[in-house]
């Protein structure tokens, strides 16, 4: 199936591992120019080479954290100074301070906000001109199945999260005729560093090991594993590509049957 990215112009935030990254690797090798992001300058540039030298397609690497309020505008300015205009942006962060109720202050949950909230606020907004002038302009909003199923001891995630989810369909409904498509995606437990982490974190919280706390979270899904990240950009390029040019405000789990709700 040709997905039509041959040439599109794309940024994806937060992509030096794990979703972000599986999700700029394949649409590298779909011929997309791209460019990815994260803290560390020295290593982001050196991701975007080996990404190139994987792809043959053009990619440059963007340093900057997506939680400070001036970087999102430099990112989206880096990339269309660099490539001529903006096709294609998903707006993804790390994740939020782990906690409950009790445990968490208002400096972790404007931490929070900052991160899972305001970078895709930020991003969208400053990348609204550049993508008024795309003939197939999308955005991708990355936030977690626990928008639709609370996942327990990560509260400031399962809240902002779904204030996210919000954001994406109000913005679809206020832009989808300007020909801006906006959809989410809503990955499930996926193998990457940062499961890993919280597995650790879970296993050192209720004594256990990692392996048993992985062990739980597989038992909850109905396809019994975790998903592969290239599971994860499989969905996540389609929906950016033309191929889905009538798909917007759509909340997608990718989640291998994990929520079991209707809706």
């Amino acid at each position: 199936m040709d997905l039509h990215l041959k040439n599109k112009r794309a940024l994806v935030a937060s992509s030096s591992r794990g979703l972000g990254y599986a999700a700029a690797l394949l649409l590298a090798k779909e011929g997309c120019r791209v460019a990815i992001n994260g803290r560390d300058e020295s290593k982001i540039k050196g991701v975007a080479d080996e990404l190139h030298r994987e792809t043959g397609s053009e990619v440059i690497g963007l340093a900057g954290d997506v939680s400070l309020p001036d970087v999102p505008e430099k990112l989206i300015q880096q990339t269309v100074t660099a490539f001529g205009g903006l096709d294609i942006l998903i707006t993804n962060a790390g994740g939020p301070k782990s906690g409950s109720i009790d445990s968490l202050d208002d400096a972790a949950w404007q931490k929070g906000i900052d991160l899972c909230l305001m970078s895709h606020v930020r991003l969208i907004k400053a990348a609204l001109p550049h993508l008024r002038k795309s003939d197939s302009a999308s955005v991708l909003t990355v936030t977690s199945y626990s928008v639709k199923q609370p996942i327990p001891n990560l509260l400031i995630s399962n809240s902002i999260r779904a204030a996210t989810a919000g954001l994406t369909k109000s913005l679809a409904l206020e832009l989808g005729k300007e020909g801006i498509r906006l959809n989410s995606i809503l990955p499930g437990w996926t193998v990457t560093e940062r499961v890993e982490e919280l597995m650790s974190a879970r296993a050192e919280k209720n004594q256990t090991s990692p392996e048993e706390e992985t062990r739980k979270q597989v038992e909850a899904t109905a396809l019994g594993r975790m998903a592969r990240p290239e599971e994860f950009a499989n969905a996540a390029v389609f929906l950016v590509s033309p191929a889905a040019s009538y798909i917007t405000g759509v909340l997608l789990n990718v989640d291998g049957g994990i929520i079991q709700g209707t809706f």
